[in-house]
């Protein structure tokens, strides 16, 4: 039996590592646009390469049916991949929120040993070439290259991925091929990606770093809250709390709803204690410049702008501020609304939403619905998990129910 992989990121490595292991008379070829495996691998976690997480669930991940994942998360949980990294010689490190890091703390160690694996199981490697195409004819596949024809395959796999990170060669093109298969799919877009927004005076606190609550609104429906670290850009916002979010309000920004973030710079503090907080230090020091003041509860680059939006003059003092002012301060630092016009895009963007619908893919082999011998893994299909390890245990997940079915069917 013939068997070609195409995306050679961590779903298509582990198809090809599982299915061998199980069927050493099977050849594999193994493709990829890049000149050597894994380079999503090496560049998550900042070059740490947040792994897995030990408690990824259904809950995790967002699509038109989350529910999907769940037989694969439950097959290859965080302990059957422990085992798996401890076969090729890959020991874990589980972090803060638990968060899954290799020991070494470094990706490369982990590109290195899963290549270590693939040559010792006779795995081919075919870098450097985009796959363009795949058509079948009389139950054998033939994948076509830009410069190139490879025959006679028996099922294909395609774990190419999606859009996210195209300076990586990341391509829809495995999508592509799945919609001329007869494969329909749900739009796509970047998810956990910083987010622009209308805010004219953005330049100005750019680089200022605040714990916050984070609201989201729909079209004036508060959809959901998030805490974390807010980062005030050039462009807008990013981020944790930013890029969690981002994963719930892109899609209704590419269909044209009204999207807007509330921000809450004092999470952990009731409106009328902050109230007393400022009216007690204005009334202490009345004569002090009130721009001067407020930068003893906020940044210094935010007092100066949150006081010119709510009409205070960079020389007032604080005696010279009355009631509405102050409440309209308290308003601004506890619901700072900021409307969402943008995102920073794909080549910015952690990973991608939307894909080849799962509905129409068999959750436990990962087989197309639609074409005998033809899967589908990993990021292409609608799928996308939170931030925290959640997208690369999917992706080792499913390539490893696929790479068990290719073996055995």
């Amino acid at each position: 039996m013939k068997i070609a992989i195409i995306g050679a990121g961590a779903a298509g490595i582990i198809s090809a590592i599982t299915a061998k292991r199980l069927n050493k008379n099977i050849k594999i070829d193994l493709f990829d646009n890049n000149n050597a495996i894994g380079k999503k691998i090496l560049a998550s976690g900042n070059g740490r390469c947040n792994i897995s997480n030990t408690q990824a669930g259904v809950e995790n991940f967002i699509g038109e049916n989350p529910n999907f994942a769940s037989y694969a998360l439950k097959e290859f949980d965080y302990k059957a991949f422990e085992k798996f990294c401890k076969s090729i010689g890959l020991l874990l490190d589980i972090k803060e929120t638990n968060k899954v890091y290799p020991l070494s703390n470094e990706a490369k160690s982990v590109v290195n040993l899963l290549e270590n694996e693939l040559e010792n199981l006779g795995v081919n490697l075919i870098l450097e070439t985009k796959v363009i195409d795949i058509e079948k004819t009389k139950n054998k596949f033939t994948v076509k290259s830009e410069d190139k024809e490879f025959k006679d395959y028996d099922k294909v796999v395609i774990s190419s991925g999606l859009g996210a990170a195209p300076q990586l060669n990341a391509t829809e093109e495995g999508m592509n091929i799945a919609q001329k298969f007869g494969h329909t799919y749900n739009l796509t877009y970047p998810s956990l990606v910083g987010l622009h927004t209308d805010f004219e005076q953005a330049s100005r606190i750019q680089g200022v770093k605040k714990e916050a609550n984070v609201s989201l609104y729909l079209d004036g429906k508060k959809e959901c809250e998030i805490y974390g670290d807010v980062l005030f850009t050039k462009y807008g916002l990013s981020g944790f709390a930013i890029l969690d979010i981002s994963q719930h309000a892109v899609y209704p920004l590419s269909l044209y709803q009204d999207v807007q973030l509330s921000i809450n710079l004092f999470p952990n503090m009731s409106r009328n204690e902050l109230l007393g907080q400022i009216e007690n230090l204005f009334k202490t020091l009345p004569n002090s410049n009130a721009v001067l003041l407020l930068t003893g509860i906020v940044s210094n680059k935010l007092s100066p702008v949150i006081c010119q939006i709510n009409g205070i003059d960079k020389e007032t003092k604080a005696k010279d501020i009355n009631a509405k002012q102050i409440r309209s301060l308290i308003n601004t630092l506890t619901n700072w609304r900021f409307k969402i016009t943008d995102t920073q895009g794909f080549k910015h963007a952690e990973a991608s939403g939307g894909g080849v619908r799962t509905d129409e893919v068999d959750n436990r082999t990962f087989e197309s619905k639609k074409i005998e011998g033809l899967y589908l893994v990993g990021e292409v299909l609608d799928i996308v998990g939170n931030r925290g390890g959640y997208n690369l245990h999917f992706a080792w997940a499913s390539g490893y129910i696929a790479g068990r079915s290719l073996a055995i069917k």
